[in-house]
């Protein structure tokens, strides 16, 4: 008889309740769930709504939900087999999920050169990465850095800054990114300024034919400047165009945003493959 009890009887007990393990999974989820969900909306309150953000914020909701209601979860996952395998099925794959994202990291790192290790190139071209009230965004700013600092040291290489109007602003990222190395002593006669991009794609694809009018050829040796997160998909994409003489440099990410940036960077990659950019 005791052998026929049902398993919601013999795992929503006393002993149950006090079990260890069960209250550091609690604990932990509920750690992991107010970081994810604080982060997120922190980065919401500075203006900042992109997949990188939402999907933390997703997470970080669901695990404090998970713990809200742990009991009434355990109790149904214990009431049927069918209801434990599906609680196995779905941590399982958010496991392999969550496995799938550290690899894709561990391959994102270390891309790039620094500005120093760059040889002689005829064209330094800086990806567009979001303006808020007239001025780079912290990522971008990074990048528009990197860049100056690049142009000093090949003073005879022409600079295109890429990027179309962001959401509520008035002016293309183009001509911020113009601006801002303009006040850290880059001469305009070096500048190219492609304003109607919407995408890393498009970036590359409209300062192609703006370059070749200053003489600048899709084969001659350039340095493309973007995030270090970025740069993986960025080169892929600039192969995918035949700019054969591409070299990555790469520019520090805020660690503010860090990490979300390389989350939004796993589905960009992802989408960027089903679309066949890279």
């Amino acid at each position: 008889m005791y052998l026929k009890a049902p398993l919601a009887t013999l795992s929503s007990g006393p002993s149950a309740r006090r079990n260890p393990w069960q209250r550091l999974q609690r604990w932990l989820l509920a750690l992991a769930g107010v970081a994810m969900l604080g982060n997120a909306l922190v980065l919401m309150a500075s203006g900042h709504f992109n997949v990188g953000v939402l999907i933390p914020a997703i997470l970080g909701t669901a695990a404090l939900l998970i713990v809200c209601f742990w009991t009434g979860l355990q109790r149904w996952r214990h009431e049927r087999r069918a209801n434990a395998r599906w609680w196995t099925l779905g941590w399982s794959a958010f496991a392999l999920w969550v496995l799938s994202v550290l690899v894709f990291w561990s391959q994102m790192l270390g891309q790039g050169l620094q500005p120093a290790q760059v040889p002689a190139v005829e064209a330094i071209v800086v990806l567009g990465s979001g303006t808020k009230d007239g001025r780079p965004r912290p990522v971008l700013a990074r990048r528009l850095d990197t860049a100056a600092q690049l142009a000093r040291l090949q003073p005879t290489a022409l600079i295109a800054v890429c990027g179309g109007v962001d959401w509520g602003e008035t002016e293309s990222e183009g001509a911020v990114m113009a601006r801002y190395l303009l006040e850290h002593g880059i001469g305009p006669e070096r500048l190219v300024i492609e304003g109607e991009s919407t995408s890393t794609e498009l970036n590359l694809q409209l300062s192609r034919p703006l370059l070749q009018a200053r003489g600048v050829e899709a084969s001659a040796p350039m340095a493309l400047v973007s995030s270090d997160f970025h740069l993986m998909r960025a080169m892929g994409i600039a192969r995918q165009q035949g700019l054969s003489g591409m070299l990555p440099v790469a520019a520090p990410t805020p660690l503010a945003t860090r990490y979300n940036a390389w989350l939004r960077e796993y589905f960009a990659a992802g989408s960027s493959w089903l679309l066949g950019e890279v």
